[in-house]
């Protein structure tokens, strides 16, 4: 529970800092132009206000809350709004101005969403009355540089200081939750819209923008002016999240909205696939986004590889570096099968799902590959809607539950020979790598295991702890093992990163991953060897923070495993200005920094495209 100092805080910002106005109704939006509804959306000047009395990480510490004027240079109809595309292969064209012009409703619609604009009056005013708790206040959630952006077309010849390595030839990609719009209610981070940020390097030259990902989701909300969409982590709690949830359905009922085409904010992860970069999180279809050859990013369409992918990707699919295969999940909240398993050639043909046995739905941020296997996490952070109706949060930790991994081959056509395998007490949000050891029947599982399990999405008084271990699952005795990799002296919370991907699947000495210190923000990387638990730090310095560090090689055939380069995005604090900084990843010494033109907010996942691959970009 808060303090008392804290919850007085969090309610006088809520009462009187975020000076929440009742939403408007629909039919007010629908007179306006669709410029004007993307470029004039009422939004408030930052303020500042009293720190809680008690402070366990960085995201309890208030600071400014800044949500930028979406005002572009250029108008809708030529640049900040590209057409997007319906289909896979032979998309038809729609113009900006139908893309985000206002809803035309008949009377009976225009009743209903007066009607319903009472409701959700009423339930705002009533959310109003009670305090947030962190993990849903905005004040928190996306203060400082935690907070929005607004799109930046592409900027060129980036001042550079030290000098860029000749191997660094194409895009590295960044994604990130990105709220178009101010809150109305709660928000949690993972629950903004998706922006991608982009720096090419090109023939010596290095540019920079940041883009929307326009999912169906932004889309209409940009339409309408206003979130109506809700928000699965900061609004769909207790008996207000039912409500929501009943309000959003309703209106899609009498077509107000259309959730048909997917909810989804496709922020979380990128992969580039089949000539494709893919934005995604999971609880959408992926979205296709194109990089221009000017360096700029467009919005192609939500992908579903050619009408054969039928249910949401999880946003952490694994590319096999030798077969060129792309391997994912797909999971369910409310219906059975809660868990699907899946692959796709490198052509982009899919394989049939496979239904995987789990007694319910359980959270599945990421997986692992090996050679031959995929590794299926089944942990103890489970979805229980009912608890809704008790008041509480549908995301849990449940302690009576058996933390396990499944063992499939990856060519399997079913389930029937999953090889289920105990592991207690192991929540592991991220999974750096996985391999084979045949000597000792082994399957070996790097990971950060993370506790309390559940404290990025409900509120808790202990502190978060994540500890990178080397878990051990026997194949031939059906046990495991685990221990940390760094010792009890060294131990800090290692979140977000990587190990070279050409030897993903494989055995890898070298781990690059986030300082998540002050959690969750990065005050730098780490250079962990696997093997010995030795962790080589680069700091970002006084105020400066980051995020996932990207490790580029920097030859595929090289045969040193470190043989490349860190990139990661670095934010001042104190200048309030970022940087992307290039770092050589066998010496940690920096190599670069590339000088942004604009703020560039902490986000999630990225990744390179080289110059070879955006030749044959679709």
């Amino acid at each position: 529970m808060a303090s008392a100092a804290s919850t007085t805080t969090t309610n006088t910002w809520v009462k009187t800092k975020f000076q929440l106005s009742k939403p408007s109704s629909f039919t007010d939006y629908s007179s306006s132009s669709s410029s004007s509804l993307c470029n004039s959306i009422s939004l408030r000047k930052p303020t500042t206000y009293s720190k809680p009395n008690k402070i366990t990480c960085s995201l309890q510490t208030p600071s400014i809350l800044h949500f930028p004027k979406q005002s572009p240079k250029y108008p809708p109809s030529t640049t900040i709004y590209p057409p997007a595309q319906t289909t896979t292969r032979q998309p038809k064209e729609i113009s900006s101005s139908d893309k985000f012009a206002p809803q035309k409703w008949n009377l009976f619609q225009k009743a209903a969403a007066a009607a319903l604009d009472a409701v959700e009056n009423a339930l705002v005013s009533r959310e109003r009355q009670h305090p947030l708790p962190k993990t849903a206040d905005p004040s928190i959630q996306i203060a400082g540089n935690f907070s929005p952006v607004s799109e930046n077309p592409v900027v060129q010849n980036l001042p550079v200081v030290g000098k860029v390595p000749e191997c660094i030839k194409g895009v590295y990609v960044r994604n990130g939750a990105n709220p178009l719009h101010e809150p109305v209610a709660g928000h949690h981070f993972f629950d903004g819209d998706g922006m991608v940020h982009a720096v090419r390097f090109n023939e010596g030259s290095v540019s920079y923008a940041c883009r929307f990902t326009e999912t169906n989701r932004f889309v209409q909300e940009c339409s309408l002016g206003r979130p109506v969409f809700p928000k699965a982590i900061g609004e769909l709690h207790g008996h207000s999240g039912i409500a929501r949830l009943l309000l959003f359905y309703s209106r899609a009922v009498v077509g107000l909205v259309d959730p048909s085409d997917g909810t989804g904010v496709a922020n979380a992860g990128l992969v580039y696939f089949d000539n494709r970069l893919l934005a995604m999180s999971e609880d959408d279809l992926p979205y296709h986004v194109r990089i221009t050859s000017s360096g700029d990013l467009k919005t192609v369409g939500r992908f579903d590889f050619n009408d054969q992918l039928k249910s949401t990707m999880i946003a952490h699919p694994k590319v096999d570096p030798v077969s060129g295969e792309l391997f994912a999940l797909s999971y369910d909240v409310v219906k059975k099968p809660y868990l699907k398993y899946f692959h796709f050639k490198p052509d982009g043909s899919k394989s049939p799902d496979v239904e995987i046995p789990v007694d319910e739905p359980t959270m599945m941020h990421d997986f692992a590959i090996t050679e031959k296997f995929v590794v299926i996490p089944d942990q103890q952070v489970v979805f229980k809607l009912p608890e809704m109706i008790r008041g509480g949060s549908p995301v849990i930790y449940d302690k009576n539950k058996m933390s396990r991994f499944g063992i499939l081959d990856k060519n399997a056509a079913d389930a029937s020979k999953i090889k289920w395998i105990e592991a207690p007490d192991c929540f592991c949000f991220h999974l750096w790598n996985a391999w084979e050891e045949p000597e000792t029947e082994e399957v070996v599982v790097i990971g950060s295991c993370m506790t309390p399990a559940d404290s990025i999405f409900n509120e808790c008084e202990e502190s978060l702890k994540s500890v990178l271990s080397e878990i051990r699952l026997n194949l031939k005795t059906g046990k495991s093992t685990r221990r940390p990799i760094i010792s009890e002296s060294e131990q800090v919370n290692l979140e977000a990163g990587m190990v070279n991907r050409n030897l993903l699947g494989r055995k890898t000495r070298f781990a690059y991953l986030a300082l998540a210190e002050p959690w969750p923000k990065v005050s730098g990387f780490a250079k962990v060897d696997l093997s010995t638990g030795e962790v080589k730090k680069f700091i970002y310095g006084d105020q400066r923070y980051g995020g996932e560090p990207l490790f580029l090689p920097r030859d595929p055939n090289s045969e040193n495993e470190d043989d490349g380069y860190i990139l990661a995005f670095v934010h001042d604090e104190k200048e309030w200005k970022s940087e992307l900084k290039i770092v050589n990843a066998m010496t940690l010494e920096l190599e670069a920094a590339v000088k942004l033109p604009s703020r560039v907010p902490y986000g999630f996942h990225g990744t390179f495209i080289s110059a070879k691959d955006l030749e044959k970009q679709v």
